[in-house]
């Protein structure tokens, strides 16, 4: 039986008790009730502390279920109903907060490739992807996802990779290349060889790796569970003496009752779910109530590059001519040969350049995942890859980023090479997140070394990892994490490619609204807006959120400890115990609900800076 159950269970059992006692008179028959049912959920929370205890974790359990039992040895019955509705209230209220907006792997799953159009002889089959055998012959239509990894036999095409990479360049391939699955194919149908097995293919691999994440998650220690002991611990001191000192085992459950952990049950719960409901109106999706505990002792956060740090968008970079050429006339020619194509490297080119400066092109070619070819006033213009042009001169051989060439008449006339932009909000968003405390700020990327060195230096990083593939973005978060000192270890990402690492981290925040719906499953935190400069707003949220949630907690233990201390004299019989107890729960509640209030205008206006 869950707690929501359970909940329902204890509210139908005191309606029940409540008819027999006063709608009916029969005192004993509500009593005969409401032990029964407490001796049931006794029992049930006896099994559910047992098992805690051995995950190695500790709680409030021992000190609930002990109150429920003195209560009910003593015929203190409303006292011990009055308990359990706390209690079970308490424990659904804590699963809600625990379950918000998490439902896990389902898009991922759900984007997994299916379906395969097998070949054979003249007839094309569709069938199971699972059924795809090695050296089998498919065809990928345009506008599909590569099934399973594979050998181009015939055509050539664009392949989106970003959601396996994390970089936004279209990778153009034509025979013998290979293609993996999870990429989607651009405009051209291709023939592929199959090279591996779909469980052994890039997406399925990307899949088995958030699900062994997610199988195995960083431990970690509840708010109400470290003040569990000691406040235990108290509460069976203070009612041992009352009860040896009064020789009466009422005086025993009389100090339990007004002890019962109600305030570490609820008033946690109550301000992390506010918290969440706080983060969510400000733009950003917080899934459970231990990722604001997490988020808000973070002392270390890696982001992903492309897409998270830069725009994803690329750029003009730089413009390197062949006498007797110019810098502008090598983009005017570039842009105006390409103005009328959807080629993600075009766009850029259109976009370098005023458009009062295209000039008219005519009896325009272009040789998908080649380049383009057009007449440019009165001249003959090629824009594309090297082989695609005549280009005899060593004027490329420093060249390590995406880069297109371009010939005047078939004479070689230049190269212009394209970077990815960085978001205008990152350099503050890391400077934010230092002046919060955060030390330890990590670049992991899989794009090169050199790129991510030069990038980090302008925003501020404090290392830098280039050159990973997604399962070494793993195996650094884990080295990261071994390392108390810089732990809980927060990951930053967007791509399917990031939601291993994501699921690995302490924390993992996806930007969601342009990112893969992969990595914001897998993640448990999703910046709605895709805006990086949420992360530090998101951060000052939990941090806020975890010090209301503590003060509702010392609240609580602080009053009943107090009540605990009158009861010992036996002035407060235990249904008004009971009774007090709902004060206490109150007063901790209606405090931990000042975590749903926006920041303080100070930190407002600072956050809203970036």
């Amino acid at each position: 039986m869950n707690h929501k159950n359970k909940l329902l269970t204890v509210l139908v059992v005191s309606g029940i008790a409540l008819f027999l006692q006063f709608g009916l008179h029969l005192a004993l028959g509500a009593q005969i009730v409401i032990t029964a049912i407490g001796v049931i959920l006794t029992i049930s929370m006896f099994l559910e502390m047992v098992k805690t205890l051995k995950s190695g974790k500790y709680g409030v359990d021992l000190l609930a279920i002990t109150a429920v039992v003195a209560t009910l040895a003593t015929g203190e019955y409303w006292a011990a109903m009055i308990v359990l509705i706390m209690l079970t209230g308490g424990d659904s209220l804590e699963d809600y907060a625990a379950n918000i907006a998490s439902r896990e792997l389902t898009e991922l799953l759900k984007n997994n490739p299916s379906t395969a159009h097998l070949k054979q002889g003249s007839k094309i089959i569709d069938t199971s992807v699972k059924d795809v055998q090695v050296d089998d012959v498919l065809i990928v239509k345009p506008g599909e996802i590569v099934p399973v990894d594979g050998q181009i036999l015939e055509g050539f095409s664009e392949f989106d990779e970003s959601s396996l990479t994390g970089e936004s360049v279209l990778v153009q391939k034509s025979v013998n290349d290979t293609v993996l699955s999870g990429s989607l194919n651009g405009g051209n149908s291709i023939t592929i060889r199959a090279i591996k097995t779909a469980s052994n293919s890039q997406y399925q691999t990307i899949v088995n790796l958030v699900k062994v994440a997610r199988a195995h998650p960083a431990k970690f220690v509840r708010l109400a569970d470290r003040y569990a002991v000691p406040f235990t611990l108290i509460a069976y001191v203070i009612a041992g003496i009352a009860w040896f000192y009064s020789k009466d085992p009422v005086r025993f459950a009389q100090v339990l009752v007004v002890a019962s952990p109600c305030p570490l049950i609820l008033a946690a719960p109550i301000a992390l779910v506010s918290g969440m409901s706080n983060a969510n109106r400000n733009g950003v999706l917080i899934k459970n109530g231990t990722t604001i505990e997490k988020f808000s002792e973070a002392k270390s956060i890696a982001f992903d590059k492309t897409g998270t740090l830069t725009t994803g968008n690329l750029s003009v970079e730089e413009v390197i001519p062949v006498e007797p050429f110019s810098k502008k006339e090598i983009l005017q020619y570039a842009a105006s040969a390409e103005q009328f194509s959807n080629h993600i490297l075009a766009r850029s080119l259109v976009q370098s350049v005023n458009h009062s400066d295209l000039l008219d092109a005519s009896n325009i070619q272009e040789e998908t995942g080649l380049g383009i070819s057009a007449i440019v006033n009165q001249k003959t213009i090629k824009v594309g890859q090297k082989k695609f042009i005549n280009w005899d001169t060593q004027l490329d051989s420093n060249i390590d980023t995406t880069a297109i060439y371009l010939s005047v008449n078939d004479a070689p006339a230049g190269i212009i090479t394209f970077k990815d932009r960085i978001r205008p909000e990152s350099p503050k968003v890391i400077s934010s997140l230092h002046q919060q405390g955060i030390r330890n700020v990590w670049m992991i990327s899989g794009d090169r070394q050199k790129t991510v060195d030069e990038i980090g230096a302008q925003i501020g990083i404090d290392q830098k990892y280039g050159d990973c593939l997604p399962a070494q973005k793993i195996e650094l978060i884990q080295k990261i994490s071994k390392d108390k000192n810089l732990r809980p270890v927060v990951m930053v990402g967007d791509g399917v490619n990031d939601a291993p690492s994501l699921a690995t981290a302490d924390v993992g925040i996806a930007l969601g609204a342009e990112g893969e719906n992969a990595a914001s499953e897998a993640a448990d935190i999703v910046i709605l807006k895709n805006n990086i400069a949420k992360i530090p707003e998101a951060l000052a949220i939990s941090r806020n959120t975890m010090k209301i949630a503590k003060q509702s907690v010392l609240i609580g233990i602080f009053i009943c400890t107090f009540l605990m201390l009158i009861a010992s004299s036996g002035i407060i019989p235990a249904i008004y115990g009971a009774m007090l107890q709902e004060v206490v729960d109150t007063v901790s509640i209606l405090w931990a609900l000042r975590a749903h209030r926006q920041l303080k205008k100070t930190e407002s206006l600072q956050l809203n800076q970036i």
